[in-house]
């Protein structure tokens, strides 16, 4: 598959090379794309450029970039690079303010979610939430003792999230389908809940699991 990852953060680095060490063609890019240079050297087999360029060459998107500047990477991605595409929506709509007891502060309301938002001015575009609940060194090929981490995702367009899953299958995680883009209001918070260990006692290396009986 090819694969456009938007962004020059440890998460996009990341879900990059993981996606390049699974056999896919990635393009990354970034608003300024020399801070890739680094990245590109290590990873000659990846191509890097704008976000345009990423957004172009990818039939699946990954839209990895802080929550304040998801909404104009996706602009500057262009509408129609991005139009009947999956785009993964890693965002989390996390404040520019510190953590109060360990507890992150949100910019969006209890009941609208960063992703809502995202989808309602990109109504073209296949957002799936998915990664913005785990840290960037469990994302791909985790590995825990007590077996497969679960992964949960929503979005409107069934096929989208069907190619996510099988993305997510293919690099370690157990995928479960929350339903639509308002189940994003749920899912983003699970950033605020796997944060606090984080915060509180340093542990930065968990991952949520769901067990059915």
């Amino acid at each position: 598959m090819k694969i456009g990852v938007l962004g020059s953060g440890g998460v996009a680095k990341t879900l990059a090379s993981g996606f390049l060490k699974h056999g896919h063609e990635v393009s990354i890019g970034s608003r300024t794309p020399e801070k890739l240079a680094g990245w590109a050297a290590e990873n000659p087999k990846a191509s890097t450029g704008t976000f345009a360029e990423a957004a172009r060459f990818g039939s699946l998107v990954v839209l990895a970039v802080k929550g304040r500047a998801a909404a104009e990477a996706l602009r500057l991605a262009g509408a129609d690079n991005l139009k009947a595409k999956p785009v993964i929506d890693t965002c989390n709509p996390i404040e520019d303010a510190p953590p109060e007891n360990g507890v992150l502060r949100f910019f969006t309301p209890m009941n609208e979610s960063l992703m809502e938002h995202l989808q309602r001015e990109f109504s073209e575009a296949h957002l799936v939430k998915a990664f913005n609940s785990v840290g960037s060194a469990r994302m791909v090929d985790p590995h825990f003792a007590a077996g497969k981490p679960t992964m949960f995702i929503c979005g409107n367009n069934e096929g989208a999230k069907k190619t996510v899953a099988a993305v997510l299958d293919e690099i370690g995680w157990d995928t479960v389908d929350m339903g639509g883009a308002e189940a994003a209001r749920a899912i983003e918070s699970l950033c605020m809940l796997w944060c606090i260990p984080g915060f509180l006692h340093n542990q930065w290396t968990h991952a949520f699991k769901l067990l059915e009986s």
